[in-house]
């Protein structure tokens, strides 16, 4: 059964004529990438990870070929994260990560230039040395990259309610950049071999995700980042959106229940920050798509997840019409685009 196929409640819609803008698709970085372009120093030490997978497109790794394989899947324009690059971001080595980072940048910007329109590239920053993360940040804000993707699971040092991020935050916060954070990326289920060895295999591929997203969140939240930074904006990228509802329903009990006043309670309510502040992509998510008749029409945004196995390519229209059949159409539209135009300021590509 193909991925697709996915029902929970079968429900079909009129697959309907309308634009499309994934708000996390990506690229597939060639072989080489950091081997050839790293500096000198690093090149003993360079990833070997890179390079076209079974069933990847020749667009994706090729900026020039990709509008005609958005075209067969009716998308007129994608915000591009890494795919082999996300590896880079629970590298051990704090100059080489940095140094990976700025090479994957340099070559997205180049893979946009082909239809800066239509293509948005996230440029990733490494996160050990905050000071340098910001000047990556505002380097590739001015080549036309947007926002910033980091790791989703930072090592235990360097946790997300310690004060090492605190620069970043307001920096982020000033220039106006989303901080994404991208499954698998980080210290947690992409730096543990046990993840795809039997039972653990299944386990991490549901359990273990969606904790590591849950608990990013958490921290964020319950740690006061998002108090402190009122205007700081923060993705969760293909984590789904299925269990937020729930989870922050129970926040939101246990905050009323113990009180504002422990250490690490907020000021508000964990579902006003969340509404406020967080986005959140989803992609194939039925169960999600049955709560979109009351909840998350200004938070979440739709993506197709091109060129991965779990991608709805070529068959997002089919996807949509089952999962947002019964929304009216304003609300479609925040969903399947107009969410994400506002929140990285960018215009709503024409039809392709």
């Amino acid at each position: 059964m193909a991925i697709y196929d996915r029902t929970y409640g079968t429900r079909t819609g009129e697959i309907r004529d309308e634009v499309l803008f994934s708000s996390d698709s990506h690229v597939i970085e060639p072989a080489g990438l950091w081997q050839d372009r790293l500096p000198a120093a690093f090149r003993d030490v360079a990833p070997t990870f890179g390079g076209q997978r079974g069933g990847d497109k020749p667009g994706a790794m090729v900026g020039e070929k990709r509008v005609e394989e958005m075209a067969a899947d009716g998308v007129s324009g994608e915000f591009l994260y890494p795919t082999h690059g996300l590896r880079a971001l629970s590298l051990e080595n704090p100059p080489l990560e940095a140094a990976c980072c700025r090479v994957y940048n340099d070559w997205l910007a180049d893979y946009c230039s082909a239809a800066p329109d239509r293509l948005y590239g996230i440029p990733m920053l490494s996160m050990y040395n905050v000071e340098d993360a910001i000047s990556e940040m505002e380097r590739c804000l001015q080549m036309g990259l947007k926002g910033a993707v980091i790791w989703q699971v930072p090592p235990a040092e360097l946790a997300f309610t310690t004060d090492h991020y605190e620069k970043f935050w307001a920096a982020a916060q000033e220039m106006d950049a989303p901080v994404n954070l991208h499954i698998l990326s980080g210290f947690g289920y992409a730096k543990d071999p046990r993840t795809r060895e039997g039972i653990e295999s299944y386990r991490s591929s549901v359990n273990r995700k969606l904790f590591e997203g849950m608990n990013a969140l958490f921290d964020l939240i319950f740690s006061g980042v998002l108090e402190r930074f009122p205007r700081l904006k923060v993705v969760l990228v293909e984590n789904e959106m299925g269990w937020l509802p729930f989870v922050l329903e129970q926040w939101d009990y246990y905050t009323r229940r113990r009180g504002f006043d422990s250490p690490l309670s907020p000021k508000k309510l964990p579902s006003e920050y969340f509404n406020e502040q967080v986005h959140v992509t989803f992609f194939n998510d039925a169960v999600g798509g049955h709560i979109l008749d009351w909840w998350g029409h200004d938070n979440c945004m739709w993506s197709n997840d091109f060129p991965h196995g779990n991608s709805t390519w070529p068959n997002s229209r089919e996807i949509v019409a089952r999962d947002m059949s019964t929304l009216p159409e304003e609300t479609r539209a925040k969903l399947l685009r107009e969410n994400l135009a506002r929140l990285y300021k960018v215009p709503i590509p024409e039809p392709v």
